[in-house]
């Protein structure tokens, strides 16, 4: 028999499948992707560099779901709040992959350059190049925040007998609104931006 047409398995299988595994149990296996692919596990090797490399694929994967069309274009207190949100949706649809990318160094190249575009944005506005990578940093860590906190169920206290103990928590809870997360979001992000604009204070 001859090749076949078409590639039992490329990159792009081979992360599908990483990421169907990832959001199903936190985690993938090498073996399992080959397995489910129908192909040896040394095969996978011969499109990607190791388990990092699958890892890299996957940041490349969710972060093609972020857009970072208005870096550039906005003013830079209405673009990273545009980018913020997006990037939380992102990782919002896949919150079990965020362990995994914040245990691997940033290699992707298509990753790099989303980065690159935000340095772009905070040195254009006038922020110095000591602050830069600490306002980025603080942005994705409510970012991220917010995305496994969004996969959290709804009722993240359950008092029990403990009610008549707290019960500044229990009127807190009870006068909560609907959309927590989503309004919990937009207060920190509102709160990020008002610190950042103080860096820019002479």
């Amino acid at each position: 028999m001859g090749r076949p047409r078409t590639a039992l398995i490329d990159r792009q299988r081979i992360t599908t499948e990483a990421l169907r595994q990832v959001d199903g149990t936190g985690g993938f296996s090498v073996p399992e992707i080959a397995r489910r692919l129908g192909v040896r596990t040394g095969s996978i090797y011969h499109h990607v560099d190791g388990r990092e490399g699958i890892v890299e694929l996957l940041r490349e994967r969710v972060c093609e779901a972020i857009d970072a069309s208005m870096l550039g274009t906005l003013p830079w207190d209405e673009a990273l709040p545009a980018w913020a949100r997006s990037y939380r949706a992102a990782f919002a649809a896949h919150p079990r992959v965020i362990p995994l990318l914040l245990a691997s160094p940033v290699r992707a190249p298509r990753v790099l350059a989303q980065y690159e575009a935000v340095v772009g944005v905070l040195l254009g506005a006038g922020f110095r190049v000591g602050e830069v990578m600490r306002v980025i940093v603080a942005l994705e860590n409510v970012v991220l925040g917010a995305a496994l906190e969004g996969a959290g169920p709804e009722g993240m206290w359950e008092l029990g007998e403990e009610g008549g103990r707290v019960p500044g928590l229990v009127r807190a809870l009870e006068a909560e609104p609907e959309g927590r997360a989503e309004a919990a979001f937009e207060l920190a992000l509102g709160a990020c931006v008002r610190g950042f604009r103080e860096l820019l204070l002479p």
